[in-house]
């Protein structure tokens, strides 16, 4: 009935009365990570994703080493805590490739949290090494994987997903992987991504297997959710979903979800003063400066912004802007403030920022 009502500024109300409830505190956090893609060749065939290529595309793609650490060796720099890493179903490398990656990483970079493999890739090692998922995460922790993203989870209804996508995990297994992830003690974040093939109803259903699984584990620290990015995808002809259905969407999650802690703006897919204003519809964090972004950048949807303008956002609503690590716990100040220092001197993002401005004034 919420999803159906057009009163947009009562459900936002609402949702902000329980972050208010739930975030007392007189700051709003973001994060600095960046989005790492080590490859882009995928055996799973969706219909809403533009970036995947197959395993005989020549635009495909494997990260050389050294170019991985040294985007992350920029993201430190840039006062980065974690990393997230993702990429595509690749049908050759065994469990032992990504031990090697993890280890690599955190042999350099040991501070660096690793936001690592989504439930669909984690899903696809099991049935690549022929071994149960319990094996496959007890393996990638031990080698250094820290936390899991909730990406791939669109929405968590097995006919919508038959309907999307091919060669990819369904809906009890997402979860399985995200269980046994918890129950060895470790976190993640759960996501939705919407307005395509799914109905009203669905979307509740996602929601609910999410809480349901919270219930029973309470590893979820954050939930993220967004509007499908249609253009160059073999669903360019549904229409965007816009501003209003996500801001409604995301309201009624923060009302629905009342065992997740956290809900994160997606201003990447919405832009700036949409994500601002989804600070006032149950969110009560920016989600990640992002100093890369290729899948979403890919349909054609790219919103960059630089930290000062998060922070400003954020400023602009009254809060006190924050910078956290994974589980949200707060940076400490003075590491803070030199990576504000930093992203001012060193971002590319900032510096681009700065040449427009002086154009402009021009």
């Amino acid at each position: 009935m919420l999803l159906e009502s057009s009163e947009l500024s009562a459900i936002g109300r609402a949702a902000q009365a329980v972050t208010e409830r739930l975030h007392p505190e007189n700051y709003r956090t973001y994060n600095i990570d960046r989005n790492i893609n080590y490859t882009n060749i995928c055996t799973a065939v969706c219909d809403f994703c533009a970036f995947y290529r197959t395993p005989k595309s020549s635009e495909g793609y494997v990260l050389d080493r050294q170019e991985l650490l040294a985007k992350i060796r920029e993201t430190v720099e840039l006062g980065g805590n974690q990393i997230l890493m993702q990429g595509g179903l690749h049908p050759h490398f065994k469990l032992d490739w990504y031990e090697e990656l993890l280890r690599d990483i955190k042999s350099s970079f040991p501070e660096v949290n690793i936001h690592g493999f989504s439930p669909p890739e984690l899903h696809h090692f099991t049935k690549i090494n022929k071994l149960s998922i319990e094996t496959v995460l007890e393996r990638l922790k031990i080698a250094g994987l820290g936390s899991i993203p909730g990406g791939g989870a669109e929405i968590l209804v097995d006919r919508v997903r038959s309907a999307i996508t091919r060669g990819k995990v369904m809906t009890d297994d997402w979860l399985n992987v995200m269980r046994c992830w918890h129950k060895l003690g470790g976190i993640s974040t759960a996501t939705m991504m919407f307005g395509h093939a799914e109905t009203l109803a669905e979307r509740i259903e996602h929601l609910d297997r999410i809480r349901q699984l919270q219930d029973e584990t309470h590893g979820f620290t954050a939930f993220i959710c967004w509007t499908f990015q249609p253009e160059n995808t073999q669903m360019s002809h549904l229409p965007p979903a816009g501003s209003f259905e996500y801001l409604k969407t995301q309201a009624v999650a923060r009302l629905f979800l009342d065992n997740v802690p956290n809900i994160q703006s997606s201003w990447v897919t919405q832009g700036l003063k949409i994500g601002q204003l989804a600070m006032l519809f149950g969110a009560n964090d920016m989600g990640s400066l992002m100093l890369e972004e290729n899948v979403v950048a890919e349909a054609g949807t790219v919103h960059y912004l630089t930290l000062d303008q998060i922070r400003d956002a954020i400023s602009q609503l009254g809060f006190i802007p924050r910078q956290r690590d994974v589980f949200y716990h707060l940076v400490d100040e003075a590491l803070e403030n030199r990576a504000v220092e930093a992203n001012r001197i060193k971002n590319p993002i900032q510096q681009h920022a700065k040449k427009l401005l002086q154009i402009a004034d021009k």
